[in-house]
Parts: structure tokens; C-alpha cells; sequence
């Protein structure tokens, strides 16, 4: 059991102590009459918490694991004794060999009791004596690392003449913002996954030559995880070649010395690996401003601290990228081969392993080195193309070290999260919210006042994003997480640890074998990637199972269904949404602790899933285009998120619900009703048909909703209100007039607004000249009948970004839209020419004045245009063109190559008068017979 399995159970058992509302206890007296036996567990539990968990003991670990294998005891004979109460309640008989028909703590108890009876006895003279050797082994080592740990230009010279690719332009970039004339301090910040170079990078900049002329003094140090200032200072000094005396030097001193060795000097810091905003905060007044165009050079894993570093507006963060494929088969050549060619044969599986390593030059250096000490055997590196994570993570090598140092450095609420990554499939595409809503079921978010579970979880995963440890692979419209990725390498370490720490298993086969493993360690999670049969893991029953995932894409009829899921009676997580099922299962609704679950099916669905009181998020995916809702939904009192890929029909409810997302529901005339049975709604996908009010605006939750008419159905004569929460829009087939724009508009927090398929109705869309929509960011256009579109830059604010899809009959763009302040990014897909031509002149006018920032994408690829090129070369905008300028702008690049590629545009631009156009090419040709 994990520290956020812990506070879940506790967090269970005092529901069961206290509260009559969760429909499991409802007041049955079986449970009512065991809350003595469970207040006094959960009074021992919490006492030894606070001991064992009050910070990192060491010499507490054997006894933390074994009071997690005890809390974990008790849990399971706790939620058996509740599930056998709540089957004999619905008519069930539960089984004797799974479940409880009393509640027996005396084991636990004994347990507790002998635990805290060791930790009485184990002597706080001697737990003193430890911390003193502790903190006196620290200080040898703080001073070992004063002078082992610096590193001389010397040392760094090493490093730089390693092989590295890729490298060249980042080089450029950090030397030109160091060396760039402002004579206030400046910090710059290389930020990125560990392995993925900083150190290099950091290394080359440090030994540029240019870097070496600018700078009066360089010095180099190394923080890490841990650290004192006064390592810091004597790192540094010892850098700069100062002599100094650790063991007689006070603190003030070394500061004293160090600031009088940076006075008045132009000064290059390099601070290696630096891991918070506190540590950096510390630091900084180490350092003297005296305008003396100083600097200080910043390597971090965490996306914060360098942003947190950037103290001056003129600052610059320096997000490293990985390398490319062609920059990865480089790498791995020169570190193999040595300057030799590649033998032909080798290649292609060569290639294959080059682009396996994703980019991650870790990867490639450490798989080289196991390459180059292996025969050039075609059948050898086939086998290692097939699994390069797994051969790099086997190793042994002290590179992984470098990762292994970003999940020790995780807060305990993180880590969970972070290893149940490592069960999900290779190049696995994670939905964040799906995910989220897995984290959740599985007890690793825990509710906080005034914020949710889905608002704490994606906090959670904005913050393995900013630490480097996962990859943005789509963002949504508002700029958030849509979906995201893991390294192959980081998927090895979370696959390494969860072994160790039995987080879970990934089973590959249904062998005997392994479920052996399983009921002999009571694993908690089960992930699966094969055509596992559920009734080949049910026997003998393994209650200890708490998540079952299978990623397998099959068909299956089970017909003993309930005894199969008997045997998984604690299970909090069931996705079979890969796992296509015939009948729906009737033992699911045994699963009375189920908290997420995902499932595949074509037929009806059950009344009898309203059991499943637990429920959070409920996943349907059917072969229907209409699932109708049980008439008893509202039972599922937990109930957070229903989705479906098909239209569902929600019948009369009951009583108010805890919805918070519902996905294509169509809701007729219940509309009006709809805020009475789901006042917590946050996103609403509805299809709508009604031809009467829809008031939405009683919603005072709702943030996200999307509208959708039907085909055939007029919607003309709608009146719709909107919630001032509002803030993502999406209409489609609404017939709307554009005069109910302003209702839009006026909305006080929408940012995202998305209208497609006739959301409104007319040729002309007039925006008042003073009216705004004051926080829109995004804005979409599809499949609209518009011809005209007037609008101006004071309507959008807040904008950054524009997309037209499909808008045939629009003629232009309005000019202004480029004026806007905000602005970032205009994508055009399958609009007319006219619409193209619009978007070209409002690219010139913003060359004109200087905005080259604006991105314009025109059916998938980014418009260029002759401004593009001459600003590359130091030249104005396109009246500019003078031939002797360009000459001398040109160096080394190839003169007849841009020449081609301007007189391409000039002959596609009909921007500019043909007067113009006529000169600009004559004098493209004119420099083409010059050169």
C-alpha cells in the first residue's frame, strides 16, 4: 500500500465510522454494530501515521513496509465483510472462501501492537547517535564536494570534446542571448528531460570561444538534489582558482571572498542541475549586479525554476529539444563506428534503433556503447531494434542514474501517478482526462477544500509535464493537456520500480505461472496487452486485485459471469473497453467498491449497474446510435462522468445527481428541468431539438457546452441563454440568427468559441465597433455559410488563435483581425482564394511593423512569404530589396536556392501592385546573373 493508499483508507474507514449516507452502510445494522472495533482501529492507525510518516526515516523503512502490509490486512478483510453484508442485502450468497460473515481485526490488531512495541523499542540514543554520524558523514561529504565536485575548464574541456550532434543552433541561441548588450545581471535557463543534454549544451556554451573572449571570469557549479550554500560557495571559489581553508572558513567568509573575487568583473555563472525555486532564491544573492553585463547560466529538469529565474522581462528560458530522427542515426554512427561508414547490412535495423531511442541523445550514447562492444551482427541488432528501452534499461549503466534522480526527487502524491504509467502499452497515447479520471478511482488524488478531483489531478499532470517526465503529444483549444506521451526510457524506470515495489503486473500470457505471482503477492493491479480470458484469472479467487486493464482488442461471451467477477470482489478500477463482450456481464454489478468502469457491449444496457453505488466514471461503448439510461440512474449517487460514443436517452430522474461531464445526451424537453437533477454539471455535450427556450443560464457550474441540432429539425425560433461561467462554446446545426451573437459576447468568461455546420444562420456576421468578447483566446469558423465577416481588433482582445475550415463562400478575412495585439496563430483549411489572399496582406502589413511573431498556416502548411526570407537575411521588409545588401547578407548559404524560392512566391503573391511585383522580379534577376 502506497502513503495516498493509506490516506484513502482512512479516509474510508471514517466514512464507515461516522457517516449513514454512503448507500453500502445505510444504517445496516452488521456494519453499524462493528463502528467500536473500527474507531479503534483507525485511532491505532492514525498515532502510528504520524510517527512512521513524520518525515524520512531510514532506519524506519522495514517498519513502514511492514505497517503499509498490515494497513493493507485490514483494509481488504474490512471491504470483503462489507461487499458479503451489501450481497446478502440484494439477494446474493456470497462465498465463504472470498468473503467475510463477520468482521475479525484481531490479527491487525496483534500486528499494530507489535510494531509500535519495536518502535518503542528501538533506543532514541541510538536513533540520535545515527542522525550524528549522519549529519557528521554530511559535512565530510558537503567538504568533499566543495573540491571533487568543481569543475575546471579542464574538466568541462573533457565533456566538449564529446560527440555530440544537434547541437549547433541551441549553441548559437544561449551565446547570443549571454553575450547580448544589457548591462544589468541576466539570467538564461536550459530546461528539459533528464538525458536529454542540458549538461552538454551547458558545457559547449561555457568553452565557446566567443563565451571564453566576453567574459572576464567563468566559473562552474554543481547543486543537485541536495545541497548547502556553503557547498555552493566553495564550488565556485574553487572554480575560480581561489585557495581557501574548509575547515576554518566561516559561511561569511567564502561569501565574502566570492564577492570580492565577482566585483566590478564580467562574470559567467553556470549553475548545473538545479532542482527548486527555493534552492535558486538562496542562491541568487550570492551574486553581484554591477552592470557589468554579467550573467549566470541555469541547467534545470523543472520547467518552474527556470521560469521562476527569469526575473527580467528580457530573460530567456531555453526549452531543449529533442534531436530529430537524421540527428539520432548521426549520433549513433559517430559513437559506434567511430568516423567509419555503417556497414550496409546494419543499416536499416541500425536506423530502426536510432529512432527507438525517440529522440533522447541518453538513448542513443547508452545503446551505442552497448552496440560498439558487440559484434556488427545483422541478426544481434534486428533483436536489439525490437526492444531498445528494455536493452538500455538492463544495463546497468551509471547513465540511468540520470532518471532514477527525477522520480526520487517526486513529492509522494506524484509518484503513485507516475508509476501507473509504466502499465499502459509502448508509444501508448494517454487522453489526460481519461486519465485523470483512472488516478481518481484508483485513490491517488485526494479532495482538497475548494478544489476538485478532476482540478487537483490535472494540477498533478501539468506538474509531471513541468517536470520533464511526460510529453505533450495535443493540446486542447484552451491550451490545456489534451493528450500526452511517455518516453520509452521513462516507461522502463516506472516498469523497473513498480517491479520492485509490486505497484503492479503486466501480464503477457495467461500462464499459471502468473497468477501464482499474483495471489502469492497480492498484487493490486493487473494490466494486460494479451488475449487474456477474465474466467482464466478468476480461479483461484483474488480478492487482493483492485484494478484489472486490459488493452487487448478482442470478443468474448462469458457465461458464468458472476462467479468470474466474485473472484475480483475488491476491484475499484474494470476497463474492458478494448474487451468486446457479447452479453452484457451481469456479475459487474457484484463489484460493489467499482469506482471507474469502461465497457464495450452491443445489447441493452441494465438496470442493475445502479448497484455499483461507488461508481465514479462510467465508460459505454456500443454498437447502437441510442443508448437509453436506466430509469433508476440517480441511484449512482457518485457518479462524476458518463460518457458514450453513442446518443444517450436520459429518462425521468429521480433525484438530483453528482454529474459533472455527460456526454451526447439528448434532452428533449428535460432542459428545463435539467439544473433540478444536475446541479454540479460542468460539461454538457447535448444534442438539441426543441423549438422553445433553452435556459441554460440556471447551470452555475457549467464551463463547457456543446450544442448539436439534428439533421431535418429547424431550430429557427430557439432562444438560448447561456451561464456568465461559461467559458468553452461549441454549436453546431443551430440555425441561430446572428443578431444572438451578442448573448455570445457578452459572456463574461468564455475563451474557447467553436461554431460549425450553420450554427448561425445569414450571410453576414457584423461585429459593433465597440463590442467585445473580453476573454475569447480561440476562435473557430467551419462549414459556415458567411460571406461576409466584419469585425475589428477591439472585439478580440484576448485572441490567439484563429482557425476557418471550410468556409467556401467567405471572401476575406477582415484586415483588422492582424492588428490584434494577442494574437498568435491564423489556420486556414479548404477557404477560397480571396479568404488566402486577405490572410497574405495581413502577414505583409504585420512584417511592416515589425510583428514577426504571427504564425499563418494555409491548408496545413505555414505561409511564407518574400519578407520571410529577407528578414532572414537582415533586410527590412519587401520594399527593401536592395542587391548590394543582399550580397553581403548572403555568407555561406545558397544565393541560387533563395533566389528560386522568392521568385516562386513573387510569381504566387498577388499581394502587391503588378508594378511592384514586375520590379521586385526583375531585380531577383538581376542578382541571379550577378551571382
Amino acid at each position: 500500500m502506497t502513503y495516498t493508499g493509506l490516506e484513502l483508507f482512512m479516509e474510508n474507514l471514517k466514512q464507515l465510522i461516522y457517516s449513514n449516507d454512503n448507500p453500502l452502510i445505510n444504517n445496516h445494522p452488521s456494519i453499524l454494530s462493528k463502528r467500536p472495533q473500527l474507531q479503534l482501529l483507525y485511532e491505532e492507525l492514525d498515532s502510528m501515521i504520524q510517527i512512521l510518516f513524520h518525515g524520512e526515516h531510514t532506519e524506519l523503512q522495514y517498519l513502514k513496509r511492514r505497517f503499509k502490509n498490515t494497513a493493507e490486512e485490514a483494509q481488504d478483510i474490512i471491504d470483503l465483510f462489507v461487499s458479503g453484508v451489501h450481497y446478502r442485502k440484494i439477494g446474493y450468497s456470497p462465498r465463504p472462501d472470498v468473503f467475510r460473515t463477520f468482521l475479525n481485526l484481531d490479527h491487525v490488531m496483534r500486528s499494530i501492537k507489535s510494531i509500535k512495541e519495536e518502535l518503542i523499542n528501538t533506543s532514541m540514543d541510538n536513533m540520535k547517535i545515527d542522525s550524528s554520524q549522519r549529519t557528521k558523514s554530511q559535512q565530510v561529504q558537503s567538504a568533499a564536494a566543495g573540491t571533487s565536485n568543481s569543475r575546471s575548464t579542464l574538466g568541462s574541456k573533457k565533456l566538449f570534446e564529446e560527440i555530440v550532434v544537434g547541437l549547433d543552433h541551441h549553441v548559437e541561441v544561449i551565446r547570443d542571448k549571454l553575450v547580448e548588450d544589457q548591462k544589468q545581471l541576466d539570467v538564461v535557463s536550459i530546461v528539459g528531460m533528464g538525458g536529454l543534454g542540458k549538461t552538454t549544451l551547458a558545457t559547449k556554451v561555457f568553452n565557446d570561444r566567443f563565451i571564453v573572449y566576453h567574459f572576464n571570469i567563468r566559473a562552474w557549479v554543481t547543486v543537485s538534489q541536495t545541497y548547502e550554500r556553503r557547498d555552493v560557495l566553495i564550488q565556485i571559489l574553487a572554480s575560480l582558482g581561489v585557495q581557501v581553508d574548509i575547515e576554518s572558513t566561516s559561511d561569511f567568509k567564502l561569501r565574502e571572498m566570492l564577492h570580492k573575487s565577482l566585483k566590478g568583473q564580467r562574470y559567467l555563472i553556470v549553475i548545473d542541475d538545479i532542482w527548486s525555486k527555493e534552492a535558486w532564491d538562496n542562491l541568487k544573492v550570492l551574486f553581484p549586479d554591477d552592470d557589468t553585463s554579467s550573467r549566470i547560466l541555469l541547467t534545470s529538469r523543472l520547467n518552474e525554476v527556470g521560469l521562476h529565474a527569469k526575473s527580467k522581462p528580457n530573460g530567456l528560458v531555453h526549452f531543449l529539444s529533442y534531436l530529430t530522427e537524421k540527428q539520432s542515426w548521426e549520433l549513433l554512427c559517430k559513437k559506434v563506428f567511430h568516423g567509419e561508414e555503417c556497414p550496409e547490412g546494419l543499416i536499416k535495423h541500425g536506423m530502426q534503433i536510432a529512432n527507438k531511442c525517440q529522440g533522447l541523445p541518453l538513448s542513443v550514447v547508452v545503446i551505442a556503447g552497448l552496440l560498439a562492444k558487440e559484434p556488427e551482427n545483422i541478426d544481434l541488432w534486428k533483436k536489439i531494434s525490437c526492444s531498445v528501452a528494455s536493452y538500455i534499461a538492463s544495463d546497468g549503466n551509471k547513465h540511468m542514474e540520470a532518471l532514477d534522480l527525477s522520480y526520487n526527487h517526486l513529492p509522494l502524491h506524484l509518484r503513485d501517478c507516475f508509476l501507473y504509467l509504466g502499465g499502459f502499452p509502448e508509444d501508448f497515447k494517454f487522453p489526460a482526462r481519461w486519465l485523470i479520471g483512472l488516478w481518481m478511482a484508483e485513490g491517488f488524488i485526494q479532495e482538497a477544500e475548494n478544489q476538485s478531483f478532476e482540478d487537483i489531478g490535472e494540477a498533478y499532470l501539468l506538474d509531471l509535464v513541468g517536470r520533464n517526465l511526460v510529453i505533450v503529444a495535443e493540446r486542447r483549444s484552451n491550451g490545456g493537456v489534451k493528450s500526452f506521451k511517455v518516453h520509452d526510457l521513462v516507461r522502463e524506470l516506472c516498469l523497473r520500480i513498480a517491479q520492485e515495489e509490486r505497484f503492479f503486473l503486466r501480464i503477457n500470457a495467461a500462464e499459471v505461472a502468473q497468477h501464482e505471482v499474483i495471489t502469492s503477492y497480492k498484487l493490486r493491479r493487473l494490466f494486460t496487452n494479451q488475449n487474456t480470458y477474465i474466467v482464466n484469472l478468476a480461479h483461484p479467487p483474488t480478492p487482493s486485485i483492485r484494478s484489472l486493464i486490459y488493452f487487448h482488442t478482442s470478443r468474448c461471451l462469458l457465461i458464468d459471469t458472476a462467479e468470474c467477477f466474485r473472484s475480483f470482489a475488491l476491484l475499484r478500477v474494470l476497463d474492458l473497453q478494448n474487451y468486446e463482450l457479447i452479453n452484457f456481464p451481469e456479475g459487474i454489478v457484484l463489484l460493489v467498491h467499482l469506482r471507474y468502469l469502461a465497457i464495450r457491449h452491443a445489447l441493452v444496457f441494465p438496470s442493475s449497474i445502479c448497484n455499483l453505488t461507488s461508481l465514479q466514471t462510467l465508460i459505454v461503448k456500443t454498437s447502437q446510435s441510442t443508448l437509453v439510461l436506466p430509469s433508476n440512474i440517480s441511484d449512482l449517487v457518485n457518479l462524476r462522468h458518463l460518457w458514450s460514443n453513442s446518443l444517450l436517452y436520459l429518462p425521468s430522474i429521480n433525484r438530483p445527481m453528482n454529474l459533472q461531464t455527460i456526454s451526447d445526451v439528448e434532452l428533449g424537453d428535460l432542459v428545463e428541468y435539467f439544473h433540478k437533477y444536475f446541479p454540479m454539471i460542468k460539461k454538457l455535450s447535448s444534442v438539441f431539438y426543441s423549438n422553445g427556450k433553452s435556459d441554460f443560464e440556471l447551470l452555475g457550474y457549467l464551463e463547457t457546452l456543446k450544442l448539436t441540432g439534428i439533421y431535418g429539425r429547424n431550430c429557427r425560433n430557439n432562444k438560448i441563454s447561456f451561464p456568465t461561467t461559461l467559458k468553452q462554446l461549441t454549436l453546431v446545426r443551430c440555425h441561430l440568427p446572428w443578431s444572438d451573437m451578442s448573448i455570445i459576447q457578452s459572456l463574461p468568461n468564455l475563451e474557447v468559441l467553436k461554431l460549425s455546420e450553420d450554427a448561425f444562420e445569414g450571410s453576414l456576421w457584423k461585429t459593433d465597433d465597440e463590442a467585445q468578447f473580453p476573454q475569447l483566446k480561440f476562435l473557430r469558423l467551419e462549414l459556415l455559410k458567411i460571406k461576409q465577416w466584419e469585425a475589428y481588433s477591439i472585439n478580440f482582445p484576448c485572441l490567439k488563435e484563429l482557425q476557418l475550415v471550410k468556409c467556401y463562400d467567405l471572401k476575406e478575412i477582415p484586415l483588422e483581425i492582424g492588428d490584434i495585439p494577442t494574437l498568435e496563430l491564423i489556420k486556414i483549411d479548404c477557404c477560397s482564394r480571396s479568404v488566402v489572399e486577405s490572410i497574405k496582406r495581413i502577414q505583409v502589413d504585420q512584417y511592416d511593423v515589425g510583428n514577426y511573431d504571427l504564425k499563418i498556416y494555409v491548408d496545413g502548411s505555414e505561409l511564407s512569404c518574400i519578407n520571410r526570407h529577407l528578414r532572414a537575411h537582415g533586410v527590412g521588409s519587401s520594399k527593401e530589396l536592395a542587391v548590394p545588401q543582399w550580397n553581403s547578407q548572403l555568407g555561406l548559404q545558397s544565393s541560387q536556392a533563395i533566389i528560386k524560392q522568392l521568385e516562386l512566391e513573387l510569381e504566387l503573391d498577388s499581394i502587391e501592385s503588378s508594378f511592384y511585383q514586375a520590379q521586385a522580379q526583375a531585380q531577383a534577376q538581376k542578382l541571379a546573373r550577378n551571382i
